[in-house]
């Protein structure tokens, strides 16, 4: 059993669940057939005059009631095969709405069955129509709203008794940077992370890539997903996305709306997905924001060294970059390809894309 993983030993249990509760159907049903069948020979002989416990065909006909009582009960155990996937929120909006149904349908009765003569067909009527209207009545209004209702437990949070921090849906982008992982470690956030089934399948799509490029990128995805995982600091899951109204869109649009249901956050450095969850209302860790946050400041008057690589877009313009990646755009270097100088900062542009810095060139070359 140690070899099985978590799956295997759920099917497993599962079907010894189904097994012992076919064996339990069939032991009660051959206790009662029994007993129909002793009824029905005492009967016979004079012995017992009184057998109205057991039906006629019952008696008349033992094994085909048994077989055919034991295939009823057995329907149960057809349905949770022919729907292996169950929502929890969906069962229980029925359960809910059954119980909230019968209770009005029992208070409208008491409400209705003194508008009503005794002794009235109507009376009848009166009874039956509640109790078949008011329970549907409920399980579908409940049905249709169960998402404002949030069933789903683990993440239900109470405005007025919060407990712990909201926890983050993590995408892709932010699991193939790998900077979400040292962040993890310096234990400045200590929420629940949320990796969707669908962000997992679309890394071991790119890690199975016949580019090489594309399948280092996935790889190292999956790498960081289990260096989270193995981490003590917080809780990592892969969650299981059963909302089949969000199949067929796109992946960031996918994750925007499991945060919303969740009332969760989302970790990205992508800046289309930064946006997209931003206009929605949820909330964003931008992992370019906070690596931009903690780099040192440059300010207008200080001095860098880079070396010019290319020409920039606009005319005289050089461009170079900083050991950590930072753009340096700097004014008449176009002519200066290849060679190192001093610039002086003339102003920093930061955004979520990353940080750009301005600057023209000091008196000296460095060479």
């Amino acid at each position: 059993m140690s070899g099985l993983g978590h799956v295997e030993i759920a099917t497993m249990l599962l079907l010894v669940i189904r097994l012992l509760y076919l064996s339990i159907c069939a032991g009660v049903l051959a206790t009662y057939m029994q007993g129909a069948v002793a009824a029905s020979i005492a009967t016979a002989d004079g012995t017992l005059t009184n057998a109205s416990a057991y039906p006629e065909f019952i008696k008349d006909h033992p094994y085909i009631c048994f077989y055919g009582m034991l295939a009823i009960t057995q329907l149960v155990t057809l349905v949770d095969v022919l729907i292996p996937k169950k929502r929890p929120e969906v069962l229980t909006a029925i359960y809910l709405g059954l119980v909230v149904g019968m209770l009005l349908a029992y208070v409208l009765i008491q409400t209705i069955i003194h508008m009503v003569p005794e002794g009235s067909p109507m009376r009848a009527i009166a009874v039956m129509f509640p109790l078949l209207i008011m329970p549907y009545v409920c399980v579908s209004l409940i049905l249709q709203t169960k998402d404002d209702f949030r069933f789903v437990i683990p993440y239900v949070e109470f405005s007025q008794e919060l407990k712990g921090n909201r926890p983050f849906v993590v995408d892709s982008s932010s699991l193939i940077d790998g900077r979400i992982a040292d962040v993890i470690d310096t234990q400045i956030l200590n929420s629940h992370l949320l990796v969707p089934d669908f962000i997992l399948k679309e890394i071991q799509g790119i890690a199975d890539s016949a580019d090489k490029s594309r399948r280092t990128r996935g790889r190292r995805g999956l790498e960081i997903l289990e260096r989270l995982q193995t981490t003590d600091t917080v809780e990592v899951t892969v969650h299981e996305d059963r909302n089949s109204e969000t199949e067929g869109i796109s992946v960031d649009q996918r994750v925007v709306a499991l945060a919303k249901k969740l009332d969760a956050g989302v970790i990205t450095n992508d800046f289309n997905l930064n946006k997209v969850a931003t206009v929605q209302g949820v909330t964003v860790v931008n992992l370019n924001d906070v690596a931009n946050a903690l780099k040192p400041r440059y300010i207008p008057g200080e001095r860098l060294q880079i070396r010019v690589m290319k020409v920039g877009e606009s005319n005289g313009q050089g461009v170079g970059y900083l050991d950590d990646g930072t753009m340096v755009v700097c004014e008449n270097a176009d002519h200066l390809i290849g060679e190192r100088l001093s610039v002086t900062v003339t102003s920093v542009l930061q955004k979520s894309e990353g940080r750009m810095i301005f600057g023209k060139p000091s008196d000296q070359t460095v060479g």
